[in-house]
């Protein structure tokens, strides 16, 4: 693959993981803050984390995409088919009314959701069929990024412009933005994938012997402690920025917009990390992050923080967060079977996606029950666990690239 068409290929990844990420960073923004206003329980706001839920079950349909796309144009039929039906009901929430028309707009977005999670097995299967082992770093770069960036323009970009022209002018613009982010994929003719064997094509079982291997079993307890000392805390920021008395146009700017644009660089940085220091090192290296992050969100809780206390925890929060989804993809993708390569990688990330899910709704429970406190101080425990098992289960795994 010559440099041209590798940048072209990289390019056209980040659009597509951007595409699918500005909806539901928007949606999963905008609705936990509205509902705020509303004065519905942080319980309440805990349970609307099961909007996600199709992107925990999306493990049930990826061996069906593995099976039935064998060439690049079968991958690109399944992400083009996937992000239309996406953008339609994106449209089709826009004519709905917040107060009146709730829980018709939540079965809506879980629809959509059904199709955003479709299109990224494809996805997923065609990065990791795409690009050779040296590149892989470079495609998880761009996948992280693409998820951050979206994430900034979703829950940041788009919440401030919300405020200003409303939900029905903005929503037909987001799904018109998804339609133009498929453009890259639409025109790129380099991308090219080695013909699949027949013989190792996906079967509805794999997905259980996937878990038959014994060696897996490691790989799963790091994927599902890993995050888990951070989502219970992005869960619950916005709510309490809120109780701190700060308004959705700046929450819009402090979490939305400069969080995850941190989010954004960090996650690069982390590519470039992993490449020089390996994967042990660099797990170790971003889960003591990450408990940095949780102690110092316990330590704000204890005082009334200024704005400056809180972006230097929204920074630390978001940057971790950007650091350690690198060495949670590049992990992944070690771990895949040739021919279920969507597979495989749609099961680990579903338990990242079902770890942060509960860890969100049992936040929220949390909080309401014990504050703030008492949250944060759970959240720094799972951290320090997540160390331990680190430190404790892959202290033997060897230093390589």
């Amino acid at each position: 693959m010559i440099q041209k068409d590798k940048t072209y290929n990289l390019a056209t990844f980040f659009c597509l993981y951007i595409a699918q990420t500005i909806p539901m960073s928007f949606f999963s923004t905008v609705i936990p803050v509205m509902m705020r206003q509303e004065n519905f329980s942080l319980s309440a706001i805990g349970l609307l984390q099961l909007i996600k839920l199709p992107w925990i079950l999306k493990f049930l349909w990826s061996p069906m995409i593995d099976r039935h796309a064998l060439t690049t144009g079968d991958y690109k039929r399944w992400i083009f088919s996937s992000e239309l039906i996406y953008a339609a009901l994106i449209f089709a929430v826009a004519f709905l009314d917040f107060h009146t028309d709730f829980y018709t707009i939540v079965a809506l977005i879980i629809v959509s959701f059904i199709a955003s999670a479709t299109q990224d097995i494809a996805t997923d299967a065609l990065a990791v069929l795409s690009f050779s082992k040296q590149d892989k770093s470079m495609v998880n770069s761009m996948q992280s990024m693409g998820s951050f960036g979206g994430s900034m323009i979703g829950g940041g970009v788009l919440l401030l412009l919300f405020k200003q022209i409303g939900w029905n002018s903005l929503l037909p613009c987001l799904a018109l933005f998804v339609i133009i982010a498929l453009l890259p994929l639409f025109f790129n003719k380099g991308i090219r994938i080695e013909p699949k064997d027949s013989h190792e094509r996906a079967k509805k079982a794999d997905v259980l012997y996937f878990f038959a291997r014994r060696s897996i079993w490691k790989q799963i307890g790091f994927l599902f402690l890993y995050y888990s000392g951070l989502i219970g805390t992005l869960a619950m920021l916005k709510p309490w920025l809120v109780d701190l008395g700060y308004d959705m146009k700046e929450i819009g700017v402090m979490s939305g917009v400069a969080g995850t644009f941190v989010g954004f660089l960090s996650s690069f940085a982390g590519g470039m990390i992993v490449r020089r220091i390996g994967r042990f090192r660099a797990r170790i290296l971003f889960s003591v992050f990450v408990l940095a992050a949780t102690l110092y969100f316990l330590g704000l809780s204890y005082v009334h923080p200024t704005t400056a206390l809180l972006y230097g925890g929204i920074f630390l929060l978001w940057g971790s967060y950007g650091m350690a989804t690198i060495v949670v993809y590049t992990t992944a993708m070690d771990c895949v079977r040739p021919g279920r390569e969507g597979t495989d990688f749609t099961i680990q990330t579903v338990i990242t996606h079902l770890s942060g899910m509960l860890m969100a709704i049992l936040s929220g429970k949390i909080a309401d029950h014990t504050g703030y406190h008492g949250l944060f101080f759970f959240e720094a425990s799972i951290a320090l666990i997540s160390l331990i098992y680190i430190l404790t289960v892959f202290r033997k795994e060897t230093n390589k690239i």
